[in-house]
Order: C-alpha cells, then structure tokens, then sequence
C-alpha cells in the first residue's frame, strides 16, 4: 500500500512540472528564498569572483616574479620596487620624538634579568616591554626584538623564548602590541576587556585607523621600530647587530618589521609565513592586525615582505599540522630560495619545520637561537636551553601601577582619541576638497571607491514572468561585463500612467523579505512602478554567515576585506551595481523617462549616497536606520558590521554628511 501510495505521488511530480516552480514561487518561512532573479543559485558566488581577482593579481606578480629571476639586475630591480610599494602602502609616520624611556623595575634570574620598560612610540602612545638581558655583560650584545602572539595577557609575565635568548648572549625585548597585556584599547574603568578577546578587539580598532589611511598592521610596525630606537639608547646593546622574531600573530608583526626598517640584520617568522592569496581561499582573511588595504591591488605576496629586506638572513619556523597552511610556506620559501641564489646569497635562507601544529616546540627555539646567533655573531659557541626555575606573578611584572597604560598616565592617548586628532589634522585638506568643482569631487571619490570607470552596456535576461491582482511582476538578471550580475525584481501596476514615478527599494535584508512583508500588507495600491533589487552580498548573494566569524562582528568579513585587499572597497563595487539598475530604468521602453527614486535602509545609506553624486540621473534617495557618519566608527569602534561601510583614507577627503550636501538636497536621512 504504502508503495503504491509513493509510485502515485512520484507520477503526480513527473505529469505536473510546474507544480514545483509553483511552490518555489511561494513565500518561504523564513522570506530569505522568495523572489528570486538570478539564473543561477550559487551562494559563494560573490566571493569566488574576488577570488578570482585575487589569483589572477598572484599570477600577475608570479610573472614579474620569474622575469626577476632572469638576472641579478632584475632582481635588485624587483626588490627595490617591492621595498618602495609595501613602504608607500605603509604610508606615513610622525617625527621620531625622544622615546622617553624607563626602566620600572628588574627581576633577576639565574643567568638573566628582565628589566620593565615603558616607552612613547609617539607623544601620549606609552609602551610597555619587557627586556631580557644576559648577566655579566662587559660589551655591548646583539638584541632582538620578539613580538607577541595573539595573546591578551600580551608579554605577560614570562616569555621562555626571550628567556633562552638572553641566556645565549642576547638580548630580547618583547613589545606588548596594541590591545594586549598592558595597551588594551576597548576596556571598562577597571581595566577589564570589553570584547572577546584580542583578533576582535584588533578587528575593531583597525576600521578607524583604515579610514584616515593608514592600518593596524602599520602601528604595529611602528611601535616596534621604536622599540629598536629605545634599544639605540642603550650602552649595552650593540645597535648594529639587530634582529626580530615572532610567533603566529607575532609572525606577522615579525614580517612587516623586517619590510619596513632597515635596521634589521636578520629576522625569522613563526606560524604566519605562507601564501597570501591561497589562504585566502581556504581560510578567508585574518584579523584587523594582520594585513594592510591594497597589498593585493599592488601584487603583494607574503614572500615579498621577506624580499624587501633582501638579502639579509631568514628563517621561516612551522608547524606540519598547523592551520597556518603548510604547502604555502613550502612554496614561499621555495621562491625565497630561488631569489636569494639570484642575488647570490642562497645560503641565507633556511626553513625547519616541526611535527606539530600551532605551537613553538623547544626545538624550534633551538633553531631559531642558533641561527640569530650565527648572523648576530653572538660570541658563544654553547646553546643552554634549559630554563631556571621561574614564577612571577602578572601583577608583579606590570610596568604600570594599575596594569594599563590609558588608565595610569593622564596624557595617554587610546587608539580613538588618535584616530580622532587625526581626523581633526585633515580638516582643512577636507574643508578644501569639498569646496572643490563637481567633476573633481567625482574623480576622487571615483579613486576612493575603487572604480577607474563604468561599464553602461548591459544585457538583460528576464528570468520570470507572472500575473498578479491589478499588478505584472516580471524578474530579471541584469549583466554588465566585469560586474557581479543584478537581480532584480519589477512590479507594474495596472493603473501606471505616463507620470508614474519608480521607487526602486534597496533594504539590508534584501529584496525577498522586503516584497514578501509588501506583500503580506498588500502594499501595492498605487500608481508607482515598484523594483526590488539585490546587490552583490545582499539577499540572494550573501556570502554564507559560516564562512564569517562571529569574533570579527560582521556578517560580510571575508568579502569585505578582500575587497580592500584589491584595492575596491565594497561600497565601490555595490555602487556600479546601483548604476546597472539605474541603466536598466533608462534603457527599457516600460521604464525610461520615469522619475528614479532610491528607498534604502542599514548598508544602503552610504552606497546610495555615493551613487547619487556620482549620477544625476537619481531624483531623490530617501534612507532609514542607516549610517550617518564615519566620525562615530572613530568614537566608538565597538559596532557590528564596520567594514562594510571601509573606504581606505576616505575622511582626508569627505565624510558622509559632505555627501549629502554634494547631493544638492536630493538624498534625504529621514530618521
């Protein structure tokens, strides 16, 4: 019986079609699936395309690559031109001021000390480090700077690696970063976290500083140059002889130090040396800490960083089994080696690797003492390794009273004050911008936004047609060459007339749960010709929630970071879908000549108010519940959802509220 009953349902499916494509037209439970434009279903589809990009700048770079290889001239020429690209990236810095230092406090050990120092990178930027220094030092040693993993106790208490290289004759300063141990940035009056832990705290911080142009990363590159400063004033280090290292996070800091200061003489990189543009696309990008805005824009691979200090000695520790992937180490020190044997130096790149994952075993130690010892030419020829017996309290290796620098000294500066003086810096530069004509403007915000120009040609394919009660709603996918498609969905009412305007609505949960609450409310009783439209990342092509870490506090993380990875931030790439739309209402004959008018809410604000300046074709913008000023990300970082809104060094030239004036009252906030 039940067989029967099965074989009589699977014939009903097979004699009737149409039934599915009936029900998927249906309102679903959750309003995400209605109303869908596209030909294709494809989820990662938006990231897959910057993807695509990604690669395609990688092969672009892989072939200078090779052509460098050619000759020992060609080469020189690529490491200059490496060197001159990740310093322009970097951007600027302010003068090197007297660093200030001072020595807190020492703790004495069997065979070492460590001395409690704070610092100034910076008028009102305090640093706190700790420096491990061998006992009975008759000559000035070698030093080397360690960076912290991504720890929030950041140096902490102990650090067994710093400790086994004082013991073997050098020094190791280990620099507490921004928004660990004692330099956190988002915390309550007593000094306690306010996040989760420490990549969500550098994700946040990071936005203010990508706004006024400049990144994370380079803060921290710049709080360890100082520190090498700080050791220039000391008697007892030899300035000449300067190396760094670092683990995971600390890795990462590791490399940009060795790019970007010339000073050091040999570096090694832990658990972070791989392929940028392959992890990527297993792994989506790291935290706010751990790359800058265009580094894929202008071919950057991580190998690179190693190359800018070409040919000085390195070494790349890893684990096997770590998450940090292991074959994109392989590959780039496998280029590293082919580089330095061009310039004739192949000896001075070595690599080792663990049976381990994310970790530093002792052995790994072992090799990294070894080879800073033989480049930093420390006089012993013994490696000690074992550790004297050691316990200190956290509290009693504080350089600060209170554990904190922003909360002990008066005129410390926390990392929104900073961003906000210098975004006061720029107000003039700002004031002049948009006093500037029109077609200035545009270009501008053209280079800001990524876009070099727009594509009008497009081809449109409808994918659906229906009747409805006094209504026709037709589906289209809109494709402009070298843009994500455009779904949209148009709904014509029988009572259009010639004045009938369009009201083209643009909603964060996209256009499925908006028509489907229109609908429910049975909204559709005037004249207005209504479109519903998705962008890139919205509605039907949002980029899985799974593929984005819930610790990052944005739903879009991985496109969003890539985009300004390429040099295209999202809001550029959400405007040229804004101008498909736009073409496709003045391209078809039931559409042209109508009134164009936006309604758009959440993301929307800051796309459509570009999109407005840049195209006099839209009548009016009218947006709810939506961003109204880059400032308050500079005031308060602790918000969701902040790269979407990124536009690298946009407030040296405008804020959100200049856009509405350029607007020239046609884009209205009206909450």
């Amino acid at each position: 019986m039940i067989n029967r009953i099965l074989h009589l349902v699977i014939v009903f499916f097979i004699a009737c079609p149409l039934w599915g494509q009936a029900f998927e037209n249906q309102p679903s439970i959750s309003g995400r699936s209605n109303y869908d434009a596209l030909k294709f279903s494809q989820s990662t589809a938006y990231f897959s395309t910057l993807m695509c990009e990604v690669n395609q700048n990688n092969d672009l770079r892989n072939a200078l690559l090779c052509k460098a290889c050619t000759s020992k001239k060609e080469m020189e020429f690529y490491v200059k031109n490496v060197r001159a690209k990740l310093k322009k990236l970097a951007g600027s810095f302010p003068e090197r001021t007297d660093v200030k230092g001072k020595v807190c406090g020492i703790r004495q050990c069997d065979g070492f000390r460590i001395e409690k120092i704070i610092f100034q990178s910076k008028p009102g930027r305090y640093v706190t480090a700790h420096l491990y220094l061998p006992d009975h030092i008759s000559e000035p040693v070698p030093a080397c700077i360690e960076m912290c993993g991504h720890g929030l106790q950041g140096k902490g208490s102990f650090s067994e690696s710093a400790a086994r290289v004082a013991m073997n004759g050098m020094a190791s300063m280990v620099v507490d970063p921004l928004s660990q141990g004692e330099r956190l940035q988002l915390m309550d009056d007593q000094g306690k976290a306010l996040t989760r832990g420490v990549t969500t705290e550098h994700t946040l911080i990071a936005v203010p500083y990508n706004l006024i142009g400049t990144s994370l990363a380079a803060q921290e590159y710049w709080d360890n140059s100082r520190a090498i400063d700080y050791l220039l004033t000391r008697e007892d280090i030899d300035g000449n002889r300067i190396g760094c290292y670092g683990f995971s996070g600390g890795g990462t800091q590791s490399a940009y130090l060795m790019a970007l200061d010339d000073r050091i003489k040999a570096g090694c990189i832990g658990l972070f040396f791989s392929n940028r543009a392959r992890t990527y696309d297993i792994q989506g990008p790291s935290d706010g800490c751990q790359w800058i805005p265009g580094e894929g824009e202008n071919q950057i691979e991580i190998a690179d960083f190693v190359l800018a200090m070409a040919p000085k000695p390195f070494l790349n520790l890893d684990g096997k089994f770590d998450f940090v992937d292991h074959y994109g180490a392989l590959k780039g020190v496998a280029e590293l080696r082919r580089c330095y044997e061009v310039l004739g130096f192949r000896n001075r790149i070595e690599d080792y690797y663990t049976d381990d994952g994310h970790g530093i075993p002792i052995d790994s130690q072992e090799k990294m003492i070894r080879f800073l010892g033989k480049w930093l030419e420390r006089k012993e020829t013994e490696i000690k390794l074992t550790l004297p017996p050691h316990s200190f309290d956290t509290k009693e290796m504080w350089c600060t009273a209170s554990g904190q620098v922003n909360l002990d000294f008066k005129d410390a500066l926390s990392s929104q004050t900073e961003c906000l003086n210098e975004m006061k810096l720029w107000k003039n530069k700002r004031e002049q911008f948009c006093k500037s004509s029109k077609d200035s403007i545009r270009n501008v915000m053209m280079k800001l936004l990524g876009l070099k120009t727009f594509n009008d040609n497009i081809h449109v394919i409808c994918t659906g047609h229906s009747h409805g009660r006094e209504i026709e709603e037709y589906r289209f996918q809109l494709n402009c060459e070298g843009q994500m498609p455009v779904p949209i969905v148009v709904l014509i009412p029988s009572i259009v007339t010639p004045e009938s305007a369009i009201e083209i609505h643009m909603h964060e949960a996209g256009k499925g749960a908006y028509l489907t609450n229109m609908m429910r409310r049975d909204a559709v009783h005037s004249n207005t010709i209504i479109i519903a439209a998705d962008v890139r990342g919205v509605g039907e092509m949002e980029d899985p929630g799974i593929y984005n870490l819930s610790k990052y506090w944005n739903r879009e993380f991985r496109c969003a970071v890539t985009s300004l990875h390429l040099g295209k931030p999202i809001i550029g790439q959400r405007v040229a879908d804004i101008r498909t739309i736009v073409n496709f209402c003045n391209s078809d004959e039931r559409l042209k000549g109508r009134s164009i008018c936006f309604v758009g809410d959440g993301l929307y604000g800051p796309i459509l108010m570009h999109a407005a300046v840049l195209d006099q074709r839209i009548h009016s913008v009218s947006l709810t519940n939506t961003l109204k000023t880059w400032r308050s990300y500079l005031e308060n970082p602790m918000q969701r959802n902040m790269y979407t809104h990124v536009i690298t060094g946009v407030l040296q030239y405008y804020d959100l509220p200049d856009l509405i004036r350029f607007s020239e009252g046609r884009v209205k906030i009206e909450d």
